[in-house]
């Protein structure tokens, strides 16, 4: 059990970083034929269904008597608030930056995680974490160009602070609540709610295409129920700060296929981001020897 432990653990961190690196590429194809929020609204409710099916098969009902209150957390957090402010900022700021201020988000729960969660947050772990952020600005430098917007970068900071406190926030209830119903209940709420706010500041015109409905579908299964799952996995079975630190490595992933399959450029810049992101990750997941840190 102890050495199927870790293979099932780095197994569930490829396929996340795989699953959210590959999203924004179908995410960029979905927003060029749908509005942004009800894009994001939609997509999470059709993953959300998708997980209620398998919460109910895997958990049977959730207890939500006793703990909605935490879903409804979760659900604020994670889908309505956290989504809201990703896209406006994406909207807002050139790509570049938007991706290096939402990524972030491993830093900040790193250290929130110290005195939120009683985590350990030692010297190697702050060096890390500021050698993964450095790799997702050397890697993201290239599309800073554009108009800069104070509102998009509060925007965009807001929403890292909002992704790390959800992140914690799940940690805090992992003991009382279950991880299916922990993705299913968030986001099938939080994609009404933000569908619905979505119809009403943007309209509801999508132009279907055979793209667009691979695009939605690869978004909404892959990207909201698979991934999710499997970050919440990730966060409950370990340390928030150690997890999150996997996150740095979606970006590589999503700028190596957004070239592959979008024709978009790569150059020196991903290589040099990569090696600060690997020794990143690889020195806030180090355990000092004999494991006492």
């Amino acid at each position: 059990m102890t050495a199927r432990r870790p293979t099932r653990q780095a197994l569930a961190v490829v396929l996340l970083v795989l699953a959210w690196g590959s999203t924004f590429a179908a995410v960029k194809v979905g927003l060029d034929s749908a509005p942004p929020i009800l894009f994001g609204g939609l997509r999470s409710i059709l993953g959300g269904a998708v997980m209620v099916v398998l919460a109910l098969a895997r958990s049977g009902r959730p207890a939500l008597r006793t703990t909605w209150p935490a879903y409804a957390v979760l659900t604020l957090l994670n889908v309505v608030l956290f989504f809201s402010l990703q896209t406006l900022a994406i909207l807002e700021l050139p790509s570049g930056l938007a991706a290096v201020l939402i990524y972030l988000q491993p830093v900040l729960v790193g250290v929130l995680a110290a005195p939120l969660l009683g985590e350990s947050l030692t010297g190697l772990k702050i060096a890390g974490l500021l050698l993964g952020f450095a790799g997702i600005v050397v890697v993201s430098a290239g599309a800073f160009q554009g108009h800069t917007s104070l509102v998009g970068v509060g925007y965009a900071v807001v929403g890292a602070l909002i992704w790390a406190l959800g992140t914690i926030a799940f940690k805090r209830y992992a003991d009382r609540v279950d991880v299916w119903w922990s993705v299913a209940i968030p986001f099938l709420v939080g994609g009404v709610v933000l569908s619905l706010g979505g119809a009403a500041v943007e309209g509801t015109h999508i132009t279907w295409s055979g793209e667009f409905v691979v695009a939605f579908l690869y978004a909404s299964l892959v990207g909201t129920a698979l991934s999710w799952s499997l970050w919440f996995g990730l966060v409950g079975s370990g340390e928030a700060g150690r997890a999150a630190s996997y996150i740095f490595f979606v970006p590589l992933v999503s700028l190596s296929i957004g070239a592959v399959f979008l024709h978009e450029t790569l150059g020196l810049s991903l290589l040099a981001g990569a090696a600060l992101v690997v020794l990143g990750v690889y020195l806030v997941n180090r355990r000092p020897a004999g494991g006492v840190e």
